[in-house]
């Protein structure tokens, strides 16, 4: 069944992350806020892909702007994917 799941993430520009997903694979990600252009590439990227497989590619990566905390909107969006793995 699918499922949608809200996030709040931290020390980003983004205030929330929005995941629709089913038997493991995601389906849509919504980001409020943050870099249109960069939240909607990877929104779009995610389709299709397996969670497990997310969050192998985005944890880690780190922005420009979030130096000091040592994460971005993509690694958020990592750790929003590990809340329902």
């Amino acid at each position: 069944m699918e499922q949608t799941f809200a996030y709040k993430p931290q020390h980003v520009c983004a205030s929330g992350i929005e995941i629709t997903h089913e038997d493991g694979i995601v389906k849509k990600v919504v980001f409020i806020g943050g870099c249109p252009g960069n939240t909607q590439a990877v929104a779009a990227l995610c389709q299709g892909r397996s969670v497990k497989e997310l969050i192998g590619l985005l944890e880690g990566i780190v922005c420009k702007t979030t130096r000091e905390a040592r994460t971005s909107c993509p690694a958020q969006l990592a750790n929003a994917l590990k809340s329902i793995e």
